[in-house]
């Protein structure tokens, strides 16, 4: 039996993206951090990325992710456990440390991270992306960001 659908049919994903922040960050932290992250699974993961927009007029748009994005917020014991996870499943991900809110450029964050052993990071996000059940798992603890 073939299941038709049609444009009203709600699109269900095979995979997740989600970002797991921490719970202690300010609001202006917690945008901040998750447009660093997901811009790293944008970068490297190509399959997440639809095709580009355009409106009415013909104006060309940049092309975004082609799911949505979950938001996810935990205690830095969540966000530790949740890490360790996803490294496990091997999952992709990129981080965001405390580290770098005291750095200003690309380098010296990427010198920041190697620094520190993944067991030590002090993690205030993290995003991760694969198969809904994997990534759900990764995020056992952490609840939906309100």
């Amino acid at each position: 039996m073939t299941t038709m659908t049609t444009e009203t049919t709600p699109v269900r994903f095979d995979t997740k993206i989600a970002v797991v922040l921490r719970e202690d960050l300010p609001t202006w932290q917690r945008l901040n951090v998750t447009a660093f992250l997901v811009s790293g699974l944008g970068s490297e993961l190509p399959e997440v990325i639809g095709e580009p927009y355009a409106d009415a007029d013909g104006t060309a748009y940049l092309p975004m992710f082609r799911q949505p994005v979950l938001v996810f917020e935990g205690t830095k014991e969540t966000l530790t456990a949740a890490h360790t996870r996803a490294l496990a499943r091997a999952l992709p991900r990129a981080v965001f440390t405390s580290d770098l809110f005291a750095t200003g450029n690309d380098r010296d964050n990427r010198a920041a991270v190697r620094a520190v052993p993944k067991d030590q990071l002090d993690l205030v996000g993290f995003a991760v992306y694969g198969p809904r059940n994997a990534v759900d798992k990764v995020l056992k603890g952490a609840r939906m960001h309100p």
